[in-house]
């Protein structure tokens, strides 16, 4: 051990870390382990850790004026103290500074035994607390202490500082530092430090009655961290807990494969790494992860330049650059395992805690985006950037499904994967069949809520959705290929590996039981107990916390005895009260009569009498007189006289006992059963989370398809890269050939797009005029070949995507003044990085190389550059105004010219925005100058500069900026549309819905048949129309094939009614429907129709004799309807589906 004594501190420092190590760093802000400059000044306090006794007598004129701690500081809580002294540090409010100086660092609380309410010794709360504190020591400590939590010291200034509290006695400076919030304001205060980065552990009282001058008994009962929040008493509420996406433990390190990333999730018990990693590659993961905490390790500082000033030259200056910004530790060691170790410090767990690696390794997975590429294409919103992911999915489809979206993007999977999401998603839009809604719970709250037995029933409920839909899937002939196919893509989500027969067997067990145990939508066998002299609120809410909640055979003792306390209740009453009232309401008094009633006390659970001026002037035996002698007033849980109105009897207040006592047994039973099902489930918690995670898929993928199929998207063809010797197989290619594509952020459903052909075998070096489309057109390369290698449709007519390993695209740079780089310095920095990670299986997209230097140097860089990308292989597009380098000796073999073409029109060169072969040599600068307001004098001076530099060029009056174009067929995609009869298994109804819905698909077939015969008739067609019907069941939603699709459809109210319409957009419909009050479960029953015009003759017609048939329907109205207009379609392509 070795000693470190100061005039203001004795520091013990562990023998294993070097002194040099800790003192050879100057003082940074971010490093949060660097105490050599903190413990030499005076600004840090009084620091004691006192093991040595000749230390100590040597520090005994120090010390005199404390009184000694009740324990001296050990080297692990003098890291901490160390650890909450820098966060101290950040705070700015005045009355923070004024709480922190009464601190002192004799304890972990940071509390001064020598002010008032300071004491720590045995016995105190204090003491009580300090326990508790060092149990999890870089928590902050919320201690329950009646109907307030409690902070002391360190944990009181951090809520003054982040919470808005405000400090207990005010600014008092002879008191501890003290702040705390009401009980009912904890979920405010929790969420308000959680979001500022820091756990708190929560402590609560045993609640009951305590002996006289005893204290309660306390306990943890949880904690509370960023991304994880407080879920005690969960179990017995009768409402869900919003869980945000979990945060984790970020380590950083480098090896000689290229930076390593590791992320530890502490309610998951798992964590993932990832090495091999490029520089730019782990800012983007940083820039879109919501961790924790985060650690560097110190393999970092080891940079290319050969020294410790890490980011000062070199490779980690964009690393650096991040990391300033945040928070930060550094530590050394084996990466994974001393990350670990931190982690369990960090939350307080014990070292037999294990965690599970859920790393999913492949050799043939794309790099990840690096940070230009996911910022120029809007993976990474981007303030105007065309956002990516707003144009994948639908608007409505957010929160996790968007989440494994971005997630995919930023991080494409392997070949294999994407061909197997590419699959499932042409599965998904041919199916006829109505989908699942998809239940998504995120499988942090799954694991948390089971692990502490805190899931109620509402958390089973949605659990029983997730095992049930994947049911579902398994049982229909349509979506079983599907479910079979998501497998994969779950298991490099989720890291576990689970066969599909066990999957679906699992999923029954948990399906059943939970149906064995939990009370479930449209059960009505607990009813809340009634009776008419006892206001009802009071039985609904003493009962609606345990019942419905579990199914009654499980509780059937529990309930019966409440009841029977109950009617022992109302008889009471009945006896002890009714008299009284009958009586009031007998006398007829002017103002200032008796008055009395039976009312509910909600603040005392109880049911009194409320009443005054009631008791007779003369007793006279009268009814009532009795029962009014046997009254006295009400008092509370503490025996203190309630109010002068309030009164009840010996009698009521037994029965009330009863009954409370019988309503507490059967919660506690209640609670019991929920808690042993969490314990049961707990066991199948990876089937769980592979449940959860498979359908979370499911719903991003299926609102993809939809998304792109209402854009006219399609399904690029996958190949692999042909290898350079030999022959090429059917399935591999050297180029990628694009038709028909457009920029990403345009709808071509609307029109208004340029659509431009793109067929790269090589390296391109583009050139066009200013605003003519080179930007877009990389940006839509990127966008579409990433799409592709994710398995996802393609903003084109048709597309061949090679398997690439890496789509880097690099846009205009603009200077960093905090890293102290120019634009031209950024750039470069991300062409080296580009380079070094390009092979001839990637590609490589660069917007105006070399913009930011003068025009001679920078054409031969941007010479050199293109010689070797060339050299590599890899195909791409560079684009550039420096019209230089085609003048240049470049030793390319591989690399063609192509240009965005113009066209001369009214005397002006306009660009068309195709992209065609050659050079073009205008740029359009003074046009462009021009349409955006630059003054008129400017531009005339600018070109009478340009004649006189370039006069020789410009006699001929102008340039000749005509490119010969080379216009190529667009190829035209089959697609062989398939009908898919449903082949589910009949059986005969059940209930009377399902009785309304055969009868009205039977009428429904039959007139909508022969209507649809009318008109073939009259064209003298001899085929027969087929009128298919697909029914959506409650909780289901239309499939994708429906999108764009002239609908057909019936809604059965859950009233029995019906109602019939018609529609292009059908999903959108059920949710408009089903968005209204009491219509949450309503179903649906449609079939596509050929035509709007169709669709509409066809609704008024089934309004009209379906009413005359005697169904009931609530659109009577628009049966009126006539003369919708008739259909532009020949009967001969009409196909009924």
């Amino acid at each position: 051990m070795y000693w470190l004594a100061t005039r203001n501190a004795v520091v013990s420092i562990p023998r294993w870390r070097s002194l040099a190590l800790l003192l050879r760093s100057p003082l940074n802000k971010y490093a949060s382990l660097n105490p050599s400059s903190l413990l030499l000044g005076r600004q840090f306090g009084q620091i004691h850790c006192f093991k040595d006794k000749k230390i100590l007598r040597e520090t005994t004129k120090f010390t005199r004026k404390f009184k000694a701690p009740n324990r001296a500081l050990d080297d692990k809580d003098l890291s901490h103290i160390i650890w909450w002294k820098e966060r101290l540090q950040l705070c700015r409010k005045p009355s923070t500074l004024n709480l922190v100086k009464r601190l002192v660092y004799s304890n972990l609380l940071g509390v001064d035994v020598n002010l008032k309410n300071g004491s720590l010794k045995e016995g105190t709360l204090n003491c009580e607390i300090l326990q508790f504190k060092s149990k999890f020591p870089r928590e902050v400590l919320l201690c329950r202490v009646g109907d307030f939590y409690e902070a002391l010291g360190i944990d009181a200034c951090i809520l003054v500082e982040y919470a808005g509290l405000n400090p207990f006695g005010g600014l008092r400076s002879d008191s501890i530092p003290r702040a705390g919030c009401p009980v009912v304001n904890l979920r405010q205060t929790l969420d308000d430090l959680t979001r500022n980065g820091y756990s708190v552990c929560i402590v609560e009282e045993v609640q009951g009655p305590t002996q006289a001058r005893s204290r309660k008994g306390r306990f943890i009962s949880g904690h509370a961290h960023p991304g994880s929040p407080y879920v005690f008493g969960l179990v017995g509420v009768d409402h869900d807990l919003d869980f945000p996406e979990p945060m984790p433990v970020v380590g950083i390190s480098r090896s000689a494969r290229g930076y390593c990333i590791t992320l530890v999730l502490e309610t998951m018990k798992t964590y993932s790494s990832e090495d091999g990693l490029t520089e730019e590659a782990l800012v983007t993961k940083l820039r879109m992860c919501r961790y924790h905490h985060l650690f560097l390790h110190l393999s970092l500082r080891d940079n290319a330049s050969g020294t410790c000033r890490w980011g000062e030259f070199g490779a980690g200056g964009l690393l650096w650059g991040e990391c300033t910004t945040r928070h930060f530790e550094w530590f050394e060691g084996n990466p994974v395992t001393e990350l670990l170790y931190k982690v369990k410090e960090l939350y307080g767990l014990d070292d037999e805690v294990s965690f599970r690696n859920v790393t999913v390794p492949s050799e043939s997975r794309p790099r990840p985006l690096h940070l230009g590429t996911a910022t120029q294409i809007g993976a990474i919103p981007t303030e105007g950037i065309p956002c990516l992911l707003k144009v994948l999915l639908p608007s409505n489809c957010t929160g996790l499904p968007a989440l494994y979206i971005r997630d995919l993007l930023l991080n494409p999977p392997a070949h294999e994967i994407a061909s197997t999401i590419q699959a499932t998603c042409k599965l998904m839009s041919s199916i006829k069949c109505s989908i699942p809604e998809f239940t998504c719970v995120a499988s942090a709250k799954l694991v948390k809520l089971l692990e502490l037995r805190e899931a109620n029933h509402i958390e089973f409920c949605r659990i029983k959705n997730v095992v049930d839909e994947i049911l579902h899937m398994h049982r229909s002939t349509d979506l079983k290929e599907i479910l079979k196919l998501l497998m994969d893509p779950a298991w490099v989500a989720t890291g576990l590996k689970i066969d599909f027969e066990t999957l679906v067997d699992e999923c029954e067990w948990v399906s059943e039981r939970i149906g064995q145990m939990i009370f479930l939508d449209g059960e009505n066998d607990q009813k809340i107990s009634s009776y008419a002299n006892i206001p009802g609120e009071f039985f609904e809410d003493m009962e609606s916390s345990w019942k419905g909640r579990v199914k009654k055979l499980h509780i059937e003792e529990a309930v019966a005895e409440v009841d029977s306390a109950a009617e022992a209740l109302s008889l009471v009453v009945t006896e002890d009260f009714l008299p009284i009232v009958s009586r009031i309401k007998a006398t007829s008094a002017p103002l200032g009569g008796p008055k009395g009633e039976i009312l509910y006390a909600r603040e005392h659970e109880a049911v009194w009498f409320k009443g005054k001026r009631f008791a007779p002037a003369v007793w006279a035996g009268t009814p009532g007189e009795e029962q009014i002698k046997q009254l006295k007033p009400a008092l509370d849980s503490k025996g203190r006289k309630v109010g002068e109105e309030w009164f009840t009897t010996m009698k009521v207040e037994d029965a009330l006992t009863r009954y409370h006592d019988a309503g507490g047994k059967a919660k506690a039973r209640v609670l019991e059963l929920l808690r042993g099902l969490s314990a049961e489930l707990q066991t199948k918690i990876n089937i769980l989370v592979f449940a959860s995670m498979l359908l979370v898929i499911a719903k991003a993928l299926f609102a993809h398809v939809s998304e792109g199929r209402r854009r006219k998207w399609v399904f690029p063809i996958l190949t692999g890269f042909s290898s350079s010797k030999g022959g090429e197989s059917l399935d591999e290619t050297r180029g990628m050939k694009i038709v028909g594509l457009t920029p990403y952020w345009f709808d071509v459903s609307e029109g208004c797009a340029v659509l431009n052909t793109v067929d790269m075998q090589s390296l391109f070096i583009l050139t066009g005029p200013n605003g003519g489309g080179k930007s877009s057109l990389l940006r839509s390369i990127c966008a579409a070949a990433l799409l592709g290698i994710c398995g996802f449709m393609v903003p084109a007519e048709s597309a061949l995507i090679p398997q690439f390993d890496s789509v880097m695209l690099h846009m205009k740079s603009y200077d960093s003044p905090a890293d102290g780089k120019s634009s031209f310095q950024v750039e470069m920095s991300e062409l080296r990085s580009i380079i070094s990670g390009a092979s001839s299986r990637s590609l490589v997209l660069v917007d105006e190389i070399c913009r930011g230097t003068e025009t001679v140097k920078g054409t031969c860089i941007a010479g050199s550059i293109v010689e070797t990308l060339d050299e590599i292989g890899c195909l791409g597009i560079i684009s550039t105004h420096l019209h230089g380098i085609f003048t240049l000796p470049l030793r390319t073999k591989n690399t063609i010219y192509k240009a965005m073409g113009t066209e001369y029109v009214d005397g002006q060169t306009k660009p068309t925005w195709k992209l065609v072969d050659g050079i073009c040599r205008e740029s359009l600068a003074f046009e462009t100058a021009k349409k955006e307001g630059v003054a008129e004098t400017i531009i005339q001076r600018a070109e009478e500069l340009y004649s006189s530099v370039n006069a020789k060029e410009v006699s001929s009056g102008r340039f000749n900026t005509q490119l010969a174009q080379v216009g190529s067929e667009g190829a035209q995609l089959l697609s062989n549309r398939t009908q898919a009869g449903s082949l589910c298994h009949k059986r005969k109804p059940t209930n009377r819905m399902e009785v309304l819905q055969k009868e009205v698909e039977s009428a429904v077939t039959l007139i909508c048949q022969k209507k649809l015969m009318e008109l073939y008739k009259q064209r003298n067609t001899l085929e027969l129309p087929i009128l298919n019907s697909v029914a959506i069941a409650a909780r289901e939603q239309p499939p994708p094939s429906t999108i764009g699709a002239s609908c057909l459809y019936v809604m059965f109210r859950p009233d029995k009614k019906l109602y019939i319409g018609e529609t292009d957009d059908l999903d959108g419909r059920v949710r408009s429907h089903r968005s209204k009050e009491g219509m949450q479960n309503a179903t649906f029953l449609y079939f596509i129709v050929p035509g709007k015009s169709i669709a509409r003759q066809l609704e008024t017609l089934l309004i009209n004799q379906l009413s005359s048939q005697g169904f009931p329907l609530t659109n009577l109205a628009d049966g009126k309807h006539q003369n919708f207009g008739t259909s532009s379609l020949s009967v001969g392509s009409i196909t009924v589906a």
